[in-house]
C-alpha cells in the first residue's frame, strides 16, 4: 500500500474497533478452547482481542463444500492466526485478504519431473496451504485440533508461510527485524534442521514432528507452531531456534505456557 493511504487505513480500523470488540461470551470460548492462549497478560489479551477483532472484518471467509462456518469457527481461525502477530502487528498480513475454509483436509494434484526428465503425478491430502499473495486454505478438522498445547497448529503454521513470503518465496528466511543478524538465524536454523534430519534418517521418532526437514521453509512453519504451542520442547531441544523465533515474534510463550504432554501428531 502506497505511504499516504496508511493513516486512511488506521482511520478505517479505529472505527472498527469503535463500534465494538469480538462479543465478551464468544471472546471468552476462544480463550477457554484454545490453551496456548493461557496466561496472557491484561494488555496483551486486549491486544489480541482487537487484532482479531480488525482480522475478522479485514478477510474474507470462504467456506466451501456445504461447510457452515459460524461466528465461533471464524474467530477461533481469526485468534489463532493473530497470535504471532501479537507484537507485529496487523499490516503483517496485508497482501492477502481470503481465506478458504474445506470441512476436511482436500486435495491437491501434483506434477514434478525428475532428474531424468519423467514426469510423475500425484495427489495430495493437505490440512493447511498458503499461496503468494493469493488466500489460505485451511481443513477445519484441522484447525479444530490445533491451539491444544501439543505441538500442532495448521493455522499458526499456513500463518508463518504468510510471514516468511512478504519478502519472496518461502525459503525460512523472514524478513528480520532491525538488530537481528542474518548469521545467527542461519546458524540456528541450519544447524536445527540438519540434526532433525539426521534424527529422522536414523529412523527414530523425532520428539518435533519430522515434516519440518521437508523444506526450510517448512522448518520454519513447524517450528512456529512449537514455539506457540510447546515453546518448552523447542527451548529445550533448539535453543538458539528458540532464541531467534523469540526476537522474531517478539514474544516469548514459554513465559506464561505450562509445560504440556504431547498427544503426538
Amino acid at each position: 500500500m502506497p505511504l499516504y493511504l496508511w493513516p486512511f487505513r488506521q482511520i478505517r480500523r479505529n472505527r472498527i474497533l469503535s463500534r465494538g470488540l469480538v462479543p465478551d461470551r464468544l471472546w471468552r470460548r476462544c480463550l477457554d478452547d484454545h490453551p496456548i492462549l493461557a496466561g496472557l497478560s491484561t494488555a496483551d489479551e486486549q491486544l489480541l482481542r482487537e487484532l482479531t477483532t480488525v482480522f475478522l472484518r479485514e478477510k474474507r471467509f470462504e467456506p466451501v463444500q456445504g461447510l457452515d462456518l459460524n461466528e465461533l469457527m471464524k474467530t477461533s481461525i481469526a485468534v489463532q492466526a493473530c497470535l504471532p502477530i501479537l507484537h507485529l502487528g496487523i499490516d503483517s498480513y496485508n497482501d492477502w485478504s481470503t481465506i478458504i475454509v474445506y470441512p476436511a483436509e482436500f486435495v491437491r494434484p501434483r506434477q514434478e519431473f525428475d532428474t531424468a526428465g519423467v514426469l510423475h503425478q500425484w495427489e495430495e491430502w493437505l490440512g493447511g496451504e498458503s499461496w503468494e499473495r493469493g488466500p489460505v486454505v485451511l481443513s477445519w478438522c484441522d484447525v479444530e485440533a490445533s491451539g491444544w498445547g501439543d505441538g500442532y497448529n495448521v493455522v499458526v503454521h499456513e500463518m508463518a508461510h504468510k510471514l516468511d513470503m512478504r519478502n519472496g518465496d518461502a525459503d525460512g528466511y523472514p524478513a528480520l527485524h532491525r538488530g537481528m543478524r542474518p548469521s545467527e538465524w542461519s546458524q540456528a536454523f541450519t544447524s536445527a534442521y540438519e540434526d532433525l534430519a539426521r534424527v529422522a534418517e536414523r529412523g527414530r521418532e523425532p520428539d518435533i514432528d519430522d515434516y519440518a526437514t521437508e523444506s526450510p521453509a517448512e522448518f520454519f512453519a513447524v517450528l512456529s507452531e512449537y514455539f506457540f504451542e510447546r515453546p518448552d520442547l523447542v527451548a529445550e531441544r533448539y535453543p538458539q531456534v528458540f532464541q531467534q523465533l523469540r526476537l522474531y515474534y517478539r514474544q516469548d510463550p514459554e513465559t506464561r505456557l505450562p509445560m504440556r504432554p504431547q498427544r503426538g501428531r
